[in-house]
């Protein structure tokens, strides 16, 4: 069995990265609801501000994920 810090480490381990997946979920979903409200204000035939806001909110959180993790193992 594992003793009782080995454990709490890794509840916080799980949760930390777990709250990164979340956050990132949320950053991507916001965009990309950003750029479809756009297209349809405008009366796009083509997704092209849905397409290009999800591409700029992958970038967002893939620079908070980068931001947190080197913020959290110095």
């Amino acid at each position: 069995m594992k003793d009782p810090e080995q454990r709490k480490k890794g509840l916080n381990t799980f949760a930390r990265y777990s709250s990164i997946s979340f956050q990132m979920i949320v950053v991507i979903g916001a965009f990309a609801f950003a750029g479809y409200k756009i297209d349809e204000w405008r009366n796009s035939k083509t997704p092209i501000f849905t397409a290009a806001l999800s591409l700029v909110g992958v970038a967002v959180a893939m620079y908070q994920v980068f931001k947190q993790l080197n913020k959290n193992d110095s």
